[in-house]
């Protein structure tokens, strides 16, 4: 289990680094979302879109791999079902300085299970252990698995105990356990996030039954309260949506679960911080290269829950204050915010 120690002003607690981390989410987590992300928690764990073997083997390693140095914890997710690919991509991640590698097991979507991984290979955990102990082999950083409780019409508790023996016998101690079955044909991967019942039991009794790995929980996680009850049961808790849509429920994170002392920042410090970054990127790519509402999509939500949020997203959804590309629209928006408030 990985652990970071954070400065106090007596003793630093020891904790696992994982505690609270964000899910990797397609079209979402790019790396300008975690960039924001790491502004609004200097600590919470970030994760990669999932990135396919093919598109490291076979593709542009530069594009999808390149991050900033401020994610940091930042850990990469493949998708893939080949021992040697996921070998080779594992190598180009520590290579390029991710903290850990992460395989999708946990995919349900149709496009993902015609290159036959994804939630479709809790049905082979015998591959993926031979998955993981390839990746291991090949790289000296964390290699976790990310996975369901069970697939298609499969509720046995059994089910996903035998898998996560199998593939420990690999190497593998850290699980990050969607708790909801995956259903492959049927459901597109949005319902496959709604319908399917939670069973947060499910990963409880993991740690019970696996109690020197590293169980992390995700599904439908909101606040503070239940992440405070997941945490009696279980190492770590992951947010999916709700860290996207709204961002700011990470902001006594790294107080709360990390035991900074340093005061978190107020939204508009976030902004503010995020200028700079924003700047940079725009100099570097240039306006052919990189839009301005390519970075600022992420930062629609961080109003969520405070009178005039809307005033504030539809300056920041602007199309032609964005076509500018001055990095002080956000602060317009969030000032408008005040005013509509």
């Amino acid at each position: 289990m990985t652990i970071i120690t954070l400065p106090t002003a007596d003793q630093a607690p020891v904790v696992p680094s994982r505690r609270l981390s964000v899910a990797p989410m397609m079209d979402w987590t790019d790396r300008h979302c975690r960039v924001f992300h790491r502004h609004i928690s200097k600590h919470t764990w970030l994760y990669t879109e999932m990135v396919t073997t093919g598109a490291l083997v076979y593709g542009d390693v530069e594009r999808h791999l390149r991050f900033n140095e401020e994610e940091h914890p930042v850990a990469l997710q493949l998708g893939g079902s080949d021992p040697a690919d996921l070998a080779t991509s594992a190598k180009l991640g520590q290579k390029w300085g991710y903290d850990e590698i992460n395989l999708n097991c946990g995919c349900p979507s149709e496009r993902v299970q015609k290159g036959a991984f994804g939630a479709c290979l809790m049905a082979e955990p015998e591959l993926v252990a031979d998955c993981v102990k390839a990746m291991r082999d090949a790289v000296t950083i964390d290699v976790t698995v990310k996975h369901r409780i069970g697939i298609n019409d499969v509720e046995s508790y059994d089910f996903v105990r035998d898998f996560v023996g199998k593939v420990a016998e690999a190497g593998c101690t850290t699980f990050i356990v969607h708790a909801r079955n995956a259903i492959l044909k049927g459901l597109s991967p949005k319902e496959n996030r709604e319908i399917p019942p939670l069973k947060y039991d499910y990963a409880y009794q993991l740690k019970r039954d696996f109690p020197d790995f590293e169980i992390i929980i995700n599904g439908g996680i909101k606040t503070e309260a239940e992440i405070d009850v997941h945490l009696q049961h279980v190492d770590g808790v992951m947010l999916g949506r709700e860290a996207y849509h709204n961002p700011f429920v990470m902001a006594n994170f790294d107080q709360r679960y990390y035991g900074d002392t340093s005061a978190a920042k107020t939204r508009e410090e976030v902004l503010q911080a995020m200028i700079p970054y924003i700047q940079t990127q725009l100099a570097k790519y240039g306006p052919e290269g990189l839009k301005l509402n390519t970075i600022t999509r992420h930062m629609l939500g961080i109003m969520t829950g405070l009178p005039g949020a809307r005033a504030f997203r539809q300056t920041l959804s602007d199309s032609k204050k964005l076509a500018a590309g001055d990095a002080h629209l956000i602060l317009e928006a969030a000032a408008r915010l005040r005013f509509a408030a």
